[in-house]
């Protein structure tokens, strides 16, 4: 994937501010660039989120002739057009996720009275649940802000590494740094760039480093002259990417960073896959281990998060394409370069349920081959989707990352959907589950593009701010799969953005799962993964009948369902049993209003004459002899997540990660 500009874009960008204003550049140069300084003749126009009054990135302004700038990551767009200065221009005002109001005649823009050295803000709406901060990557990204004399956070504000554009981010904290890593990579003295990753370092937040809501200071690796040079070049022909990156202490108790390789030859097709070590001396990854293009059970280890499983730590490996938490390998240095020592997560030996497993133990028990195995995890996992929690619409997950957020006390996903009705490639969402590994049920979107993609997103944890209730993610912003090829968006097209979410917006409050749990006895329970835990009941749970929403999160729109204790078992009820009682769960009232949700259904209540317990079920014909159906449902709800119940309840967070 490489930068198609558009040379129209560029011309408009010299013309500008090349030829009309040469000594803005010169002046730049010599000047401490995040100082700010006089305008420059220009008119300042900047946009800012009218909820946060912060500048947005990425806004296009375009006059009635279709001159369009986009503003840099102040917000702002630095104006100087011969023959529009000194008058009024009307300026179009899109963007990505944000809305403009509409004049009398429905137009999304305004008049502006463009006045050299004058200035103009103007507020847009944010109909995007995350708010977008700032571009990480590429040329100019506060190059307007420069122009206007308006200061900027970073010590290299308009180029950096020489880098142009920037492909899909990998990161990890070594030895007490942030280290970066991106793919194929664009340069500004010709179409070509190199293709053999890309890297940088950067201070922690607290640690030197930035306040990641203002930006991220990066100190790229670099050759001679100055650009991005390759971390891993293979002898042999092809793309070296990387993934699957992550920190380990070897043999001899050294931390060394460490990443799945693959060395390939068009973007579906891989001439081999191993592993590689990142060498300090040499500053370069080398390989430790080479194999066939089928080296894994799984061809694209995604983010690894790590995690802790009774007292052992263990990476486990978001895999991509669709994305689903499947492969994980224990921390220690023999058995991440060990092939034969990667476990997944699979049905295929035990269709009654999941189980982790060596693929090694597979090979030549059941599979023939490593080929054949790959082929049956691909086709186990080709259905894995979530519900749509606004439409009850299937949303397919096709890359992204899971952590574990201690502010919601889940593991979190911030995925792009493959398929989204806005762009191909380009709709991000956010989900929660109790594990790891699952139950994924419903989601919200949280950032759209319209025809373009946003793809490879990843939430970087150790940037989480108030105990994790505010996280912050980027993504790879591209018109490849879902843009028109001829109009890349200019500086930003094939380049990293940031974005923040708040995850206290009463938007993404999502419905959790109500396991339906069994003791030795026979006695009945419905109970959240908190309450499971606090019981150490995980090896009893039987099933996920429903999801509702956790105490704590609810709306004025949903009523409080109540647990009562019965001979064998439990009984919901809405009345509040006694003042000390804490509502089990939350759901819909139990109206027949109408629905167009198929995920919200009804909840019944089944009595048994003989034993006296109470079943519970969305199903509104439980063919169960015996078992009587309530004349009226309790309440409505959401249906469980489709699938089999994917359950890691040993994973848990590692103890100061």
């Amino acid at each position: 994937m490489q930068d198609k500009s558009n040379p129209q874009a560029i011309l408009i960008t010299v013309l500008g501010v090349v030829l009309i204003w040469p000594g803005a550049v010169a002046a730049v140069e010599e000047q401490p660039l995040s100082a700010g300084g006089s305008s420059g003749g220009y008119f300042k126009i900047q946009v800012v989120d009218g909820a946060t009054g912060r500048g947005v990135p990425l806004v296009e302004l375009r006059t009635t002739n279709n001159i369009r700038y986009y503003t840099d990551s102040n917000g702002i767009v630095a104006f100087y057009e011969p023959g529009l200065m000194g008058r009024e221009v009307f300026f179009f005002v899109e963007s990505h996720g944000y809305e403009f109001p509409r004049d009398g005649f429905g137009y999304r823009g305004t008049r502006l009275k463009t006045i050299r050295g004058g200035s103009a803000v103007l507020k847009i709406d944010r109909f995007n649940i995350a708010e977008r901060l700032y571009r990480i990557t590429g040329q100019g990204i506060y190059s307007d802000s420069i122009l206007s004399g308006h200061s900027a956070p970073l010590e290299n504000p308009v180029l950096n590494g020489q880098v142009m554009g920037q492909d899909s981010v990998y990161t990890c904290i070594y030895r007490g740094r942030l280290f970066w890593l991106w793919g194929d990579t664009n340069r500004a003295s010709y179409p070509l760039g190199h293709f053999a990753t890309a890297g940088a370092f950067s201070d922690l937040p607290g640690k030197g480093g930035l306040d990641p809501a203002v930006g991220v200071a990066l100190e790229y690796f670099v050759d001679e002259t100055g650009f991005s040079r390759p971390l891993c070049r293979l002898k042999e022909k092809g793309l070296v990417w990387l993934d699957g990156l992550l920190t380990v202490r070897d043999n001899q108790g050294r931390q060394r960073m460490v990443a799945e390789h693959a060395r390939m030859r068009d973007l579906g097709h891989a001439y081999e896959r191993g592993l590689v070590v990142f060498n300090d001396a040499t500053e370069s990854f080398e390989p430790v281990v080479r194999s066939g293009p089928d080296f894994l059970p799984y061809h694209n280890c995604g983010h690894a998060l790590t995690v802790d499983i009774e007292g052992e730590r263990y990476h486990y490996f978001a895999t991509q394409f669709p994305l689903s938490v499947r492969m994980r390998v224990k921390a220690e240095w023999n058995h991440i370069i060990d092939p034969n020592c990667y476990e997944i997560l699979t049905a295929l030996s035990r269709p009654s349920s999941s189980r982790w497993v060596r693929a090694s133990e597979l090979i030549g028990a059941e599979f023939p081959s490593m080929p054949s195995l790959i082929e049956a995890l691909e086709k186990e996992k080709e259905d894995t989707h979530l519900c749509d929690i606004t439409s009850s619409r299937k949303v397919t997950p096709y890359g992204g990352s899971v952590y574990y957020n201690a502010y919601r006390a889940k593991w979190i996903a911030i995925f792009v959907e493959a398929g989204g009705q806005s762009s191909y490639l380009g709709e991000l969402w956010y989900a929660e589950a109790d594990t790891p590994v699952g139950p994924w049920a419903y989601a919200r979107k949280i950032v759209t593009h319209d025809k373009y993609t946003f793809y490879n997103p990843m939430h970087h944890p150790y940037f989480d701010k108030d105990g994790g209730r505010i996280i912050f993610f980027e993504g790879t912003y591209s018109n490849s799969f879902s843009g028109s090829e001829e109009n890349p968006t200019p500086r930003y097209d094939y380049n990293q953005i940031m974005y923040r979410l708040n995850l206290d917006d009463p938007r993404l409050t999502l419905p959790a799962a109500v396991y339906h749990v069994s003791d030795e006895n026979g006695r009945k329970d419905y109970l959240l993964a908190d309450a499971v835990e606090r019981a150490e009941k995980w090896d009893l749970v039987e099933s996920i009948p429903f999801c509702a929403v956790e105490p704590g999160r609810a709306g004025d729109s949903l009523v409080p369902i109540y647990a009562q204790r019965i001979a064998g078992g439990t009984k919901l009820i809405l009345e509040r049993p006694d003042q000390s009682a804490r509502p089990l769960f939350h759901a819909l009232p139990p109206s027949d209003s109408a629905n167009d949700n198929s995920c919200v259904v009804s909840l019944y209540e089944y009595h048994h004459a003989q034993t006296q317990q109470r079943l519970y079920s969305t199903d509104p014909q439980l063919p169960q002899q015996g078992w009587v159906r309530s004349e009226n449902p309790l309440c409505r709800l959401w249906q469980a997540p489709p699938g089999p119940l994917l359950l890691d309840p040993k994973a848990k967070p590692t103890p100061g990660r």
